[in-house]
């Protein structure tokens, strides 16, 4: 069934209005989608059930026992492609292929986009990957005998398929097939004798696993051909020797064996008339005689006998290996994962990584970007990362260019490496199993979906809030720069308390200084900030911002850091100086609005007059002439009051306008 836009808007159609999100997941899934479509289609005219629209549950899960991580934070932490540039090599994949094996190769893809989250299969790898990192002369044996595996997958796919017509093309198919397969049996034996040195216990599983499939002997008689052969070179032996001419036997596709002679200035092109069928090629001629003709034929023939009767011997014994075709499975299975932890272990050995270990907290010490880390090995900063059940929610602020989205990644990648069994670039680290990783980045138009920034935006937090669980990674870099700012900061806080309501760690980076109030209602959210340095240039008489990179406790102090990057840019300086005076006005205009509110000044005053009647109805011991006295004053004073607020709302509100 073909998959077309058509069915995927028939999928929407039959989606709950709650699980319309799910297409931000599954927009890349191709096959998932035709299948999906295909199913309902079936139950539909086959079945005969129709459902109605917006009524079914629909859920994108991964593979069991590993972490899902959808196609945007795929392409956002630049897992397999570099954004900017697709040819360039800065990637994660490319940090830590080092495979020799297509079946390695695929399988370390497979991996970082599925990372394994059970302990027990990630610990077993980093047994495997600290011994090759340590006994040296294991990892290079190893490595020179993987290095010579062919495509193992792809001989399992031919050794498998039954062709519809048995042609040239399949027996030559099936025979190098045979070859390759020769080839590599050759190798499980030291294979299996390197594996037998290894200690860790994944490796003695490998080693089990390499059983030799059932042997058979290739064994077909070619002494017909071979005569056959034999006798044309001793005709065209005999003929140079009895024209005295220098003559050899020479063999192509189209005349198939004929004779040469290589002509010189002064030698002569007329040849006896023995020879036949003669043609001129630069100095050399070509003929052939009755003979020979038939000698050719008997050649043919006995050379598509050969091929036959081959054919049915390869036919034969790769029926017979269908048999053991698990073996076959298991060792492809078995050199993809070698390949792959050497691979981990060449990239571990060249960087100074560390092993982590796996906890309950997200612990990390001087942590570094892997793949800045190999682009700038000398000016990459490292950062401390810490999450618990207690301290969850981590809010970073700081001004542009401090290195927010920067660390945001860091964070997600050191998780994908630790969870494939890789070791990490820090002093330390401890991470906590994650079961999916989410990532809201990026503040560009979706223009495949006809999606604005702020669009997007709610997409994506809305897929996170129906999916998170209290076992995700998520990473969330300047919600709400696609609305104004009051709406910014009243969504950023909503979300953010849904948020709350689960253990994920959550990382939080936003130019909203108000949610770093948070940290007032809820005490598992942290404040983080990222330094900037300031020195005075009396020189110049100007002021000189660096960006330190490092990560720090608390609320960034930096205010105005938008003016600061526009004086370091281009633009003229009285721009920049009208700029802050403007700003200065607003914020003091703000400050004035808010310590003259008329509803909370209105409030306040109701409240005052309600405390003092329930104060002298409570304890008054006036009598009726001076509690009278008394009332009319508290009257009198509260309408006088609440006369000067609304002369100041009006104010306000005239201020508003002109604004």
């Amino acid at each position: 069934m073909e998959f077309d836009d058509d069915d995927d808007d028939y999928i929407k159609h039959l989606c709950a209005s709650e699980y319309t999100n799910i297409e931000l997941q599954i927009s890349t899934k191709y096959y998932c989608l035709a299948t999906t479509a295909a199913l309902l289609k079936y139950v539909e005219f086959i079945q005969n059930m129709i459902f109605a629209p917006n009524s079914l549950k629909a859920e994108f899960r991964g593979c069991e026992h590993s972490t899902m991580i959808d196609s945007t934070t795929v392409k956002h932490l630049e897992l397999l492609l570099n954004v900017k540039n697709p040819q360039n090599q800065h990637t994660l994949f490319k940090l830590l292929d080092y495979t020799k094996t297509p079946g390695g190769s695929r399988l370390l893809r497979s991996n970082l986009l599925q990372p394994p989250n059970n302990e027990e299969t990630i610990c077993l790898r980093q047994k495997a990957v600290m011994e090759f990192t340590e006994k040296g002369d294991v990892f290079y044996s190893m490595q020179t005998i993987i290095s010579k595996f062919l495509d193992t997958g792809h001989i399992i796919s031919v050794c498998v398929q039954i062709p519809k017509q048995e042609t040239a093309k399949t027996a030559d198919s099936k025979l190098n097939c045979v070859t390759m397969l020769k080839h590599v049996l050759e190798l499980v034996p030291p294979l299996r004798d390197t594996l037998e040195n290894c200690e860790n216990e994944l490796m003695k599983i490998y080693c089990k696993n390499l059983e030799d499939p059932s042997e058979a002997l290739l064994d077909v008689a070619r002494k017909t051909y071979s005569e056959l052969i034999d006798d044309l070179h001793n005709i065209v032996t005999n003929l140079a020797d009895q024209y005295k001419l220098p003559l050899r036997a020479t063999y192509n596709s189209l005349r198939g064996f004929h004779i040469q002679m290589i002509t010189t200035a002064n030698s002569s092109d007329t040849l006896p008339p023995v020879f036949i069928k003669i043609t001129k090629q630069k100095n050399k001629l070509n003929f052939t005689t009755m003979d020979l003709i038939q000698l050719n034929e008997r050649i043919k023939e006995s050379l598509d006998q050969v091929y036959k009767l081959t054919n049915g011997v390869i036919t034969k014994l790769m029926t017979s290996i269908h048999g053991h075709i698990s073996c076959m499975y298991s060792l492809a299975d078995v050199v993809s994962m070698l390949d792959l932890l050497l691979s981990l272990a060449h990239a571990a050995s060249i960087s100074s990584y560390v092993c982590p270990e796996f906890t309950d907290t997200l612990a990390i010490k001087q942590g570094f970007h892997p793949i800045l880390q190999k682009i700038t090995p000398d000016t990459v900063v490292p950062n401390d990362t810490y999450a618990s059940e207690h301290s969850n929610f981590v809010v970073i602020t700081g001004p542009n260019m401090a290195g927010k989205s920067t660390y945001l990644r860091q964070v997600a990648l050191l998780q994908i490496m630790a969870q494939i069994g890789s070791f990490v670039p820090a002093q330390y680290a401890s991470f906590r199993i994650t079961d999916q990783i989410f990532t809201r980045l990026g503040s560009d138009d979706d223009m495949e979906s006809n999606s604005s920034t702020f669009t997007l935006e709610m997409k994506e937090s809305n897929y996170i809030l129906q999916n998170i669980t209290d076992n995700s990674l998520v990473i969330i870099d300047e919600l709400g720069r696609g609305t104004s700012a009051e709406e910014g900061i009243g969504l950023c806080w909503a979300i953010s308390e849904n948020l709350l309501k689960t253990k994920a760690f959550i990382f939080f980076v936003t130019h909203f200084k108000q949610l770093t109030n948070l940290k007032r209602n809820y005490p598992n959210v942290v404040n983080n900030f990222f330094e900037v340095q300031r020195t005075f240039n009396a020189s110049a008489n100007h002021e000189k911002v660096s960006y330190s990179h490092i990560l720090s406790k608390g609320i960034t102090p930096e205010t105005h850091y938008g003016l600061m990057l526009a004086e370091m840019s281009a633009i003229p300086s009285s721009i920049t100086e009208d700029a802050k005076q403007i700003v200065q006005k607003l914020e003091k205009l703000k400050q004035w609005k808010e310590t003259h509110n008329p509803i909370l000044m209105k409030e306040h005053a109701v409240f005052n007059l309600a405390t003092r009647l329930i104060q002298v109805a409570k304890n008054s011991r006036m009598d009726d002439y001076s509690l009278r006295v008394y009332l009319r004053s508290l009257q009198k004073a509260y309408l006088a009051e609440m006369q000067k607020i609304n002369e100041l709302s009006m104010l306000v509100e005239s201020t508003d306008k002109e604004e």
